[in-house]
């Protein structure tokens, strides 16, 4: 069976080429990374969440998640300057495809009620944002050590220069969305 990037490479570029009129491959969409982020609020009072999270997300990653930190300290909010706040992974090439087609075909099936993914997660400048509201749809996550479900967003960045071009790309690489999106054009 071919896999998400060969597919890409042979059947949807070669697509997208003729839908929107490309001259050339290089002008065609792609996906160029899959960033995972988790907002850690808690970590101000929970340090074991943020150990929690890093594990969880090399499990499910297989690539070393990277720690971000406060810019500034703010009392309100009991935070402290260079304070661990949240936790990222950016996927780039074999990786971002082995984890799209996990993401596609295992993760997002075990959504209860699943109808597909909602369409309103696309900025201006071609990428979709998805966020998830339980960690334990992943295999990966081991349910017993968990204190509590946590969710996460995942950002698709492409290189997509408007909501339907990434709209399009997503469709043909598989993302089940819910329904066409309602795309409005600004007026000049």
């Amino acid at each position: 069976m071919a896999t998400l990037k060969e597919k890409y490479k042979t059947e949807i570029r070669k697509a997208l080429k003729e839908k929107f009129g490309y001259s050339n491959d290089m002008e065609t969409p792609k996906l160029e990374k899959i960033v995972i982020h988790r907002g850690l609020g808690e970590a101000t009072s929970n340090s074991k969440c943020v150990d929690l999270t890093l594990e969880q997300f090399q499990a499910i990653t297989g690539n070393k998640p990277l720690a971000t930190r406060s810019k500034k300290a703010i009392s309100n909010f009991k935070l402290r300057e260079n304070q661990v706040i949240g936790c990222k992974v950016t996927l780039r090439d074999d990786k971002m495809y082995d984890f799209l087609t996990k993401l596609i075909n295992i993760v997002l099936p075990k959504i209860r009620d699943f109808r597909g993914v909602p369409n309103k997660g696309f900025d201006g400048d071609g990428n979709y944002n998805l966020g998830l509201k339980e960690d334990i749809i992943f295999p990966e996550v081991d349910y017993d050590k968990l204190d509590k479900t946590r969710g996460m967003d995942i950002t698709f960045v492409t290189s997509a220069h408007t909501k339907e071009e990434a709209y399009e790309l997503l469709v043909q690489l598989g993302m089940p969305f819910a329904h066409k999106p309602v795309i409005v054009e600004k007026a000049a």
